[in-house]
């Protein structure tokens, strides 16, 4: 069979089964909002609106009054302007840490993806204990980070923890996982994954779930190869879902204190210093304020913007 008629049979399998498809709906009509019920819904959503002004508007108003003076945490000190964004700019920490975030977000965002997607495509076939498995992949996520932590650093904080061991009596060395930057820095990009993946399957398996199997019937009526099936039938089709999933992990990454601090607590030597971890040393450790709400200030802005990419890159993704 061709490729142009294997390519046109798997645009019509997409066409017959993706949100958002281009294929009529049949019987779908376009409806408009009378004034009166538009004026129902306008007041009846005032008041949520109103409230979440006031409890996510007077704090971002506090801290940018706090970003640009000189006090501490107890007074608001004098008004510097732009200054302490500056010293963050030209600080070598920030930039380290920067880099960190950057990277922990990345191996975070897009290993935990990679890892959940593929146990969903391995729950969706026929697999002895399927339930019970199901369990199991979920307690990464649902145990308690406390418990996490205090678990990956019995098998790896010392010389004398269970994985150094396994390596030593293995005739590989001692690595000191948390004691070496580079190592400690991997391992807390491994336990970022090991926490997260079980979020990423989900999410992945929920779009799944919605996906026709006789979609891939089709598609392999038409000639095509398991590979071709994945790439322009399951990837398009979980789009959405993919991207939506990116950005709340990618928040996810870049907000984690929990993960960094209660592992290496941004040890050794400033390795895995993160940017929400440097603005909390910068505010509760040295009791500068207005650098630490810098920080924080720059990391929001950012995730905005990260945030705004992927939200088009959702609106992109119907199925053509």
């Amino acid at each position: 069979m061709s490729s142009a008629t294997t390519q046109s049979g798997l645009s019509r399998a997409r066409r017959g089964v993706a949100p958002g498809g281009s294929g009529p709906v049949p019987g779908k009509r376009k409806s408009k909002l009378s004034a009166q019920a538009t004026r129902t819904f306008f007041w009846l959503l005032l008041p949520s609106v109103v409230l979440l002004v006031l409890i996510h508007g007077y704090p971002l108003i506090y801290a940018a009054v706090q970003a640009t003076h000189d006090g501490n945490l107890l007074q608001t000190g004098n008004f510097v302007g732009g200054q302490n964004f500056a010293t963050v700019l030209t600080s070598p920490a920030f930039w380290k840490a920067a880099q960190f975030t950057l990277w922990f977000t990345i191996v975070g965002v897009f290993g935990s993806w990679l890892v959940g997607l593929g146990l969903a495509l391995l729950l969706r076939t026929k697999i002895p204990a399927a339930g019970t498995f199901k369990v199991l992949l979920l307690l990464p996520w649902v145990v308690p980070i406390v418990v996490s932590s205090t678990a990956w650093n019995w098998l790896v904080a010392t010389p004398d923890s269970l994985i150094p061991s396994l390596f030593r009596n293995l005739g590989m060395g001692t690595p000191l996982f948390l004691a070496d930057p580079n190592l400690a820095s991997i391992t807390v990009m491994v336990f970022k994954v090991w926490v997260s993946f079980p979020f990423m399957m989900m999410m992945i398996s929920a779009a799944l779930a919605s996906v026709d199997t006789t979609v891939y019937e089709a598609a392999s009526m038409d000639g095509a190869s398991r590979w071709q099936q994945f790439t322009q039938i399951t990837l398009p089709l979980i789009a959405r879902s993919t991207y939506i999933s990116w950005i709340l992990m990618t928040i996810f990454c870049v907000n984690d204190f929990p993960t960094i601090y209660l592992l290496t607590g941004g040890g050794p030597v400033n390795a895995t210093t993160s940017l929400v971890v440097l603005a909390y040393r910068t505010v509760f450790q040295d009791f500068a304020t207005g650098p630490g709400v810098a920080i924080a200030f720059l990391m929001t802005m950012t995730l905005v913007v990260i945030s705004v990419i992927l939200y088009r890159q959702i609106r992109k993704s119907s199925v053509e």
